[in-house]
């Protein structure tokens, strides 16, 4: 089959990576026709060190590598997903496959990623979330790990699941698309907030209270927007939250350590020199919890934190502070 992998960032390479070892014809694109070719020259991406780019992988700048291509992936970070999405409509067809591995919501209109791509390529394909607990370094490496590919039409999810999966990458199919792309998404906000836990000092207790008490704010937004609950507590939702915010792979709990350190939201992320997605998503699920009147107290102190200058510290005591509630119930009991 021939598939082409749009964004070669870490993670586009490391997928180019896996549909390689499963035997397809594959080309990977950048929007930097220098960068494709220094790849093409020295078979290495310099996100993804020490790992080999296999002489089957076509590495190219130019989009007319997508004529005739069965499996599109996007993988460009989320701020340039309609920009790559209006370059690639002209090239997809009934046939195509779209696939979105970016994992953020749109700023201003807070789209999705699949609903950008759908409103750029006209409907004119199917589009399949793939997304979980996946560093880039680790996939490349061909360590075990798990993903899941979310759309409503099942065929198009097992059909990407076929594409990826192998001994080193098991992938599940689910129908909610909602509730894995807006997990993915949230869930950097959190790790972002967790770096700050660690760059304040604190451990291990802090941590889990926080990963818990979020994950329950994500959940109650995700059901609100037509996500299914379960999809929280599977391999996109819990499964992606705990790699994103335990790892020094993960950009937000970096960027999140040095925010704790005492750097300006704009110092860290400068520093840690690659896009940071919780920031931007900080934003918008800040407009989309105040949008559909539900409560996150911790996202809305992150987003105080990274937009408005609130101190780091004196979010603490205001979320410990709060008043005491049942942690079934969700409320006071009366």
């Amino acid at each position: 089959m021939k598939a082409v992998v749009l964004g070669s960032g870490g993670w586009g390479t490391a997928l180019a990576l896996v549909l390689c070892d499963n035997g397809h014809d594959v080309t990977l694109w950048s929007h930097n026709p220098a960068k494709a070719e220094a790849m093409a020259r020295t078979r290495e991406n310099p996100l993804l060190k020490g790992v080999p780019l296999p002489e089957a992988l076509g590495i190219t700048g130019d989009l007319d590598c997508l004529k005739g291509a069965a499996l599109v992936v996007s993988a460009a970070p989320s701020f340039a997903v309609r920009e790559t999405g209006k370059k690639a409509a002209p090239y997809l067809t009934p046939e195509s496959v779209l696939v979105t591995v970016s994992k953020g919501i749109e700023r201003d209109t807070n789209l999705r990623m699949s609903q950008i791509l759908q409103e750029t390529a006209r409907n004119v394909c199917k589009v399949v979330s793939l997304s979980g607990p996946s560093h880039a370094e680790e996939v490349g490496l061909r360590l075990p790990t798990g993903c899941v590919a979310a759309c409503p039409d099942r065929d198009a999810a097992r059909f990407v699941q076929d594409a990826f999966m192998n001994d080193s990458f098991r992938v599940y199919t689910s129908y909610d698309i909602i509730g894995v792309e807006l997990a993915a998404a949230l869930k950097n906000v959190v790790a972002l907030s967790c770096g700050i836990c660690t760059g304040l000092g604190f451990q291990d207790n802090t941590k889990a209270l926080l990963m818990t008490r979020a994950m329950a704010e994500l959940t109650r937004l995700g059901e609100q927007l037509g996500g299914t609950r379960r999809t929280f507590g599977g391999l996109a939702g819990m499964g992606d939250l705990i790699v994103t915010c335990t790892s020094m792979h993960s950009r937000n709990n970096r960027a999140g350590i040095l925010i704790g350190q005492g750097k300006s939201p704009q110092e860290a992320m400068e520093e840690v020199g690659a896009v940071v997605e919780g920031y931007y998503a900080a934003e918008s699920v800040h407009q989309l919890a105040e949008r559909e009147g539900i409560e996150m107290p911790i996202c809305r102190c992150a987003y105080e934190i990274l937009y408005h200058g609130k101190a780091v510290r004196e979010a603490v005591p205001e979320l410990m502070g709060r008043a005491k509630k049942d942690e079934l119930l969700e409320r006071e009991w009366l």
